[in-house]
């Protein structure tokens, strides 16, 4: 295990640098000079100009830079917003949290819904079930999601008024930000309700951000057990008199789930990554509201940085499901 734990971590490195050098490199091509940004174009001379050039070491070669840029990584200094004037790297894990909270409450809704409703419709193939819920799973797939989420808006929260429309918590609470996440930390502060808000504010961003993972899970697994159910071993099993349960929840799914770890690992570094447009309908306070934010704001070291820790927390996803596959199946840890 230990070295197909090296083997995978050999290709993270290279892949790693690879981000390193398109983080670097799209903060410059993109229109627009971070200085005059920084320092406004009104009243900047050129002596002032240099100086911040000078400063922030825009006046030195491209290749003399980007080593600088990767020395600053290294130290885990990733600069700071030229607007808020905060380290990237402390405004991006005061955030994170936020996303992490949300993404895996929607994905974990994703999976208990989507795994059951692929392996179901697999068993009734080409029955009512089955194409019930595929169509539904495409109709969850092919939503634009900004409408779906208007619609639950519209519906749960200004029709029915039983969830809020954005946020985290209600205005009428107040606590300590412990940990980050709300759920814990409104149990943490003891305020009576708190706990309730908190999940109040977290289900509909949940079912929104659950809906395409959720149908692109129910598919493969769909896909992934059907493949499955056709091989010899599995009419055996059914030959020997096994139960059901035994055959496909055992034999059936366990062989099946290699590509269904895939998606989930994917989907789960997808929503670890942002969910923009999410976070913004919702104003829910993570990470892609804040790429957003300062994407409008042309704030080009937090571009920067947030591209390369977004594309980090997205590859150390894919090496956990790496991982994940040698546990699961012995042939890829030891020839993979």
């Amino acid at each position: 295990m230990l070295s197909f734990f090296l083997r995978r971590l050999a290709t993270f490195i290279p892949t790693f640098l690879g981000v390193t050098l398109v983080a670097f490199m799209f903060i410059r091509i993109i229109p627009g000079d971070p200085i005059l940004l920084m320092a406004g174009e009104r009243g900047m001379t050129d002596e002032r100009y240099a100086e911040l050039m000078a400063r922030f070491g825009y006046d030195q070669p491209l290749l003399t830079q980007y080593f600088n840029y990767l020395t600053g990584i290294f130290r885990g200094d990733l600069g700071e917003s030229f607007v808020t004037r905060k380290p990237v790297w402390d405004e991006f894990f005061t955030l994170f949290p936020a996303t992490v909270e949300l993404s895996l409450c929607a994905i974990f809704l994703a999976v208990i819904i989507g795994v059951p409703s692929g392996i179901a419709a697999a068993i009734h193939r080409g029955k009512f079930w089955d194409q019930a819920l595929m169509s539904t799973a495409l109709t969850g797939y092919s939503m634009p999601i900004f409408w779906w989420a208007l619609l639950l808006i519209i519906f749960f929260s200004g029709i029915l008024g039983w969830t809020p429309v954005s946020g985290r918590l209600s205005l009428m609470f107040y606590f300590e930000n412990v940990t980050g996440f709300m759920l814990i930390d409104s149990l943490l502060s003891g305020q009576k309700g708190a706990f309730g808000s908190a999940v109040q504010h977290l289900i509909l961003p949940t079912i929104v951000l659950a809906t395409i993972p959720l149908a692109v899970i129910a598919r493969q697994t769909r896909s992934a057990m059907l493949e499955v159910l056709g091989e010899d071993y599995i009419r055996t099993a059914r030959a020997k008199g096994l139960s059901v349960f035994r055959v496909n929840g055992l034999h059936a799914l366990r062989n099946a789930m290699i590509p269904v770890i895939t998606v989930i690992g994917l989907s789960t570094g997808t929503l670890l990554g942002g969910a923009i447009l999410t976070e913004t309908i919702f104003s829910w306070p993570g990470i892609g509201k804040w790429m957003i934010e300062s994407i409008s704001r042309r704030d080009y070291t937090v571009i920067q940085g947030g591209l390369l820790l977004i594309a980090t927390v997205v590859m150390l996803v894919n090496l956990v499901v790496d991982l994940l596959y040698g546990l699961i199946n012995p042939k890829i840890r030891h020839h993979g």
